[in-house]
């Protein structure tokens, strides 16, 4: 899946030690809104120090977010987890990505045509 947007939030990092084999770790969340009619924002997460430092995702870029979505239960409650795989900076200068609810503006036609009175093809009623 993907999300396209605007950086508005870079959460601290996090980081630990994992119980079963004592390894660390090291997440961080960021938040990212779209240009849609109605935003909407993402808050996703990027697993591993070294993603981190590759992806280098700074307040305020443009970015195409590629993520997976996962659930997991812990004291009988479900939590959501959003984890990017890739991010691709949009390319400066180039109009945000529309969405899939967007209006579609009206194509380029040529002029209306004119009609006088009396004309052949002015077959209207009134």
């Amino acid at each position: 899946m993907e999300f396209s947007g605007k950086v508005i939030a870079v959460l601290p990092p996090k980081s630990g030690t994992a119980k079963s084999t004592g390894n660390e770790w090291k997440a961080q969340e960021y938040v990212v809104e779209n240009h849609d009619q109605y935003p909407k924002k993402m808050c996703f997460e990027v697993f591993g120090s070294e993603k981190i430092e590759q992806f280098n995702i700074q307040m305020g870029e443009e970015l195409t977010v590629s993520f997976d979505i996962d659930a997991r239960q812990w004291n009988d409650r479900w939590f959501n987890s959003i984890r990017a795989w890739r991010v691709e900076r949009v390319a400066a200068g180039s109009a945000p990505m529309a969405g899939a609810g967007s209006p579609v503006p009206p194509p380029m036609g040529a002029p209306a045509p004119e009609f006088t009175p009396g004309d052949a093809n002015d077959d209207l009623p009134f």
